[in-house]
């Protein structure tokens, strides 16, 4: 064999060992199936007061688990929204896949719903914002929770309470769909704030319709066709 011969034959080598060492780097960078959320009965004790809500959207069905047992005011509200069928028909309006999935205050037409009065600000630490957890949305105001929710699509202990620090209430977990959960943060979004939608604004203390821009919509709607109470212990 002559010189040329052999590094030829050395390059071939050399190349099929490259090529053979990168295959598991592949493998890897491949999208993986999101992981379904662990029950934890040491945050979500199975105790009398527990009301299970069914969400039907056009992207699957997730129920929830309310624990109105450390949060009865926001369970108590929550659920007079579902009987009241007032979430029938919103959207998610708010997508960021790996944070969480907002919803409950706007319609189809991307139009904010009247809400009811706010209430109390229910955040503790026994009720962590952990992924699969549900908690109301809220303004930077402490009590000004009212119809919009939200459910975690990753551990955000960031929104938690913590000393004087005001936190997010989470009221409720979901324990069947977070297949549904993690398909619906996964749509996509217009991340710039681009999208007109209609909502309520305060104007020298009278509440307003204004047109005006979000950002992290969905281009295609995710509705909640029908949302009911199915059981409660």
């Amino acid at each position: 064999m002559n010189n040329k011969s052999s590094f030829a034959a050395i390059i071939s080598i050399f190349a099929m060992v490259f090529l053979c060492s990168c295959e598991p780097q592949e493998q890897i960078s491949k999208p993986v199936e999101q992981p379904k959320a662990p029950e934890d009965t040491r945050v979500f004790p199975q105790a009398d007061g527990a009301v299970v809500v069914k969400v039907e959207t056009t992207m699957g069905v997730i129920v929830l688990e309310l624990n109105s047992k450390q949060a009865p005011i926001t369970v108590a509200n929550f659920v007079q929204y579902v009987k009241d069928g007032a979430y029938d028909g919103t959207i998610f309006h708010r997508v960021m896949s790996g944070f969480m999935i907002q919803g409950g205050g706007f319609n189809e037409e991307r139009v904010q719903k009247e809400p009811r009065a706010t209430i109390k600000n229910e955040s503790n630490a026994a009720l962590p914002n952990k992924r699969g957890t549900i908690a109301m949305a809220r303004t930077p105001e402490l009590d000004s929770a009212t119809n919009q929710f939200f459910i975690n699509h990753n551990d955000n202990f960031n929104l938690n309470g913590d000393g004087g620090k005001s936190g997010y209430a989470v009221f409720g977990k979901v324990v069947e769909g977070m297949d549904v959960v993690d398909a619906i943060a996964a749509v996509k979004t217009i991340k710039t704030k681009t999208t007109i939608m209609t909502a309520r604004e305060e104007i020298n203390g009278k509440a307003t319709m204004t047109k005006r821009p979000f950002k992290d919509v969905p281009v295609e709607n995710v509705v909640i066709t029908k949302m009911s109470v199915v059981g409660a212990n």
